[in-house]
């Protein structure tokens, strides 16, 4: 399968200016509410001893070291140099490169297993990005990704209701998908995207957690810039920031649970097929 040319849209150049440095936020903030899907997704894609397994957008490592911890042969990438290092500590017995989609350093058919945690969610071009995961993982292999789904639990909308509720809208420099690149973020919507990509048996389901934390912890990322939310976040002048922080707490009372432990609903979506 031959590559065409590659074309970095508006939307990737923003996620690599939006990520760069945020690794240590990351990993301090959102980290380990991404997490949680990823046994499920290491099954989905059949990751055990011996399999040459590909995760795409490690980064801070999770899938790859619980992948290495089944035994498998993990190759794991990340376009984020801090996100790399980190990774690389994480799953020391991994293979971690820095790449990013849509084109990756890998010959055709060199992987049994590809996974990808939320990646999708960060790239230009969804379509483009899973026929590039399908290139690099033999005939037979299976590709599994998690997104976001569309529309969010209740707990994924508390930053973004804090961010409405003090009257700020997305910056014009946060560009958004272009409309032919963009999906539905439904199961309908994820299956229907692997299958155009090429994917055959495509499965997807919904996966639900209750995500918890502490106040502030979850303001830790946006403060720090991290994600989208934290480019709206700190793309305001002080007086309005505070006024965010304001209304996210006042809103976290909805959501606290005993001891003061925020207990925050969410919802992914889970899709796999074979290559």
């Amino acid at each position: 399968m031959g590559r065409g040319r590659v074309v970095q849209t508006a939307f990737d150049e923003s996620e690599r200016r939006a990520w760069a440095g945020q690794a240590d936020a990351y990993a301090a903030s959102f980290a380990k509410l991404c997490a949680y899907p990823v046994p499920e997704l290491l099954d989905a894609a059949g990751v055990r001893e011996s399999v040459r397994v590909l995760d795409v957008g490690t980064g801070t490592g999770t899938a790859a070291a619980l992948a290495c911890g089944r035994g498998a042969k993990v190759t794991a990438v990340d376009a984020e140099p801090g996100m790399v290092a980190q990774a690389a500590l994480a799953a020391p017995e991994a293979d971690v490169q820095l790449a990013a989609l849509p084109q990756l350093p890998f010959a055709d058919d060199e992987f049994d297993a590809t996974v990808g945690n939320f990646v999708l969610n960060h790239v230009g071009q969804p379509r483009q990005a899973l026929t590039e995961l399908r290139r690099v993982t033999r005939p037979g292999g299976r590709i599994a990704v998690t997104i976001w789904g569309v529309p969010a639990a209740a707990g994924q909308t508390l930053l973004g209701r804090a961010v409405q509720a003090a009257g700020v809208t997305r910056p014009a420099h946060l560009p958004a998908l272009a409309p032919e690149d963009d999906f539905l973020r439904t199961e309908q919507g994820f299956a229907a995207l692997l299958g155009e990509a090429g994917l055959t048996d495509v499965v997807c389901d919904t996966v639900t957690w209750d995500h918890q934390t502490t106040p502030e912890e979850w303001w830790s990322g946006p403060a720090a810039g991290v994600a989208t939310i934290g480019q709206i976040v700190t793309s305001q002048n002080p007086v309005v920031i505070d006024e965010i922080r304001n209304h996210f707490e006042s809103l976290c009372v909805e959501f606290t649970g005993p001891g003061g432990v925020l207990i925050l609903p969410h919802a992914a979506l889970i899709a796999h097929g074979q290559a």
